[in-house]
């Protein structure tokens, strides 16, 4: 069973992991972690590790903390819970009510501003 699965377009790169735990999360996640630092490190591409962030996604309730605590050059990543990915605002839901406010805010402000001329 893959537990990782990493999509890369151009500068951007998402990596997502499974898994059953919180712990097992963070050793699986900052394995691939490391494995990434050295392919970038062999191609001499530097990770901005002040871009980078963690956020935890699912549907359930978890009983245990939710803190996760990945690292990429021995700085943690800090954890939110929503990012942008090619324009794309994920929740840690995945229910894409955050891309859908700012689709609609950004709509508006174009209809406003083609709407003056």
């Amino acid at each position: 069973m893959d537990r990782t699965k990493v999509v890369a377009y151009a500068d951007d790169l998402i990596m997502a992991t499974r898994s059953e735990s919180i712990r097992a999360l963070e050793n699986f996640t900052n394995v691939e972690l490391s494995k990434i630092k050295g392919w970038a490190e062999n191609k001499k591409i530097k990770l901005n590790d002040t871009k980078s962030k963690a956020m935890l996604v699912s549907r359930t309730k978890r009983k245990e903390h939710k803190n996760i605590r990945f690292y990429i050059n021995k700085k943690y990543l800090e954890q939110v819970t929503q990012m942008k990915y090619l324009r794309i605002i994920l929740g840690h839901k995945f229910r894409f009510h955050e891309h859908i406010i700012y689709a609609t805010e950004k709509s508006a402000k174009l209809i406003h501003s083609l709407s003056k001329r």
